[in-house]
């Protein structure tokens, strides 16, 4: 692979392991499994069968929590711990053969905040999209997600300079939709809180009542 490709490829397999780090295995083990790409040495263990088995079974297990309210959103919560690192390892692995030390540690960086990056996307969508009563936005997403991780992985490896731009433009957007999503995520938890409070579902204790206050005095 020339520069333009592996940085393509380093890239890509950070962004889409920060959606679901499970499928990109499988989408890059498989394909130099099967003859059709040659990743770098440090990825070319993802063609390994234990660990395309491996990323299977987790696959399967993603996917059907995936399509239920509230289990999204803590599978999400428990792998902000293994895919922005995953995919920061595999940004680097994809450069260490080509680059020297220093673009190694760059692309490790840049793995880890874009996996973060993408990973945030999800899960601050994914906690908007269960305040719908119904299921079946769940499953749209979760499908939609398969198949973004899918089309941007195979624009990585065979279309890099198009993959990258349409990558900077996700960028952008994230940066400025997630600080949008937060406030709405604020006001939709804080709304529901005094909700709770009203109804007596919740204990509150307002300390600025207490203030200026004298203790009442011994009998």
């Amino acid at each position: 692979m020339h520069g333009l490709n592996l940085l393509a490829l380093g890239l890509g397999a950070a962004w889409a392991s920060g959606i679901n780090l499970y499928a990109a295995v499988l989408v890059l083990g498989g394909l130099q499994a099967a003859g059709i790409i040659t990743l770098p040495p440090d990825l070319a263990v993802l063609s390994h069968p234990a660990v395309l088995a491996a990323a299977g079974f987790l696959y399967v297990a993603e996917f059907v929590a995936d399509k239920m309210p509230g289990i999204d959103s803590l599978w999400d919560a428990v792998h902000s711990f293994i895919r922005i690192p995953a995919g920061a390892l595999l940004a680097a692995g994809a450069l260490d053969s080509y680059g020297d030390g220093y673009q190694v540690a760059a692309a490790l960086l840049a793995g880890g905040a874009l996996a973060a990056t993408s990973h945030a996307a999800k899960a601050g969508g994914r906690l908007v999209i269960n305040t719908s009563p119904e299921p079946f936005s769940n499953w749209f997403v979760s499908v939609f997600e398969d198949v973004l991780v899918l089309g941007g992985l195979i624009l990585a490896l065979f279309k890099p300079a198009l993959f990258l731009t349409l990558l900077g433009v996700f960028v952008v957007g994230v940066i400025w939709m997630l600080p949008k999503l937060w406030r709405g995520l604020r006001r939709l938890f804080g709304g529901r809180r005094r909700q709770m409070d009203r109804d007596g579902g919740g204990l509150t204790l307002d300390f600025r009542s207490l203030r200026g206050k004298k203790p009442p005095a011994p009998p």
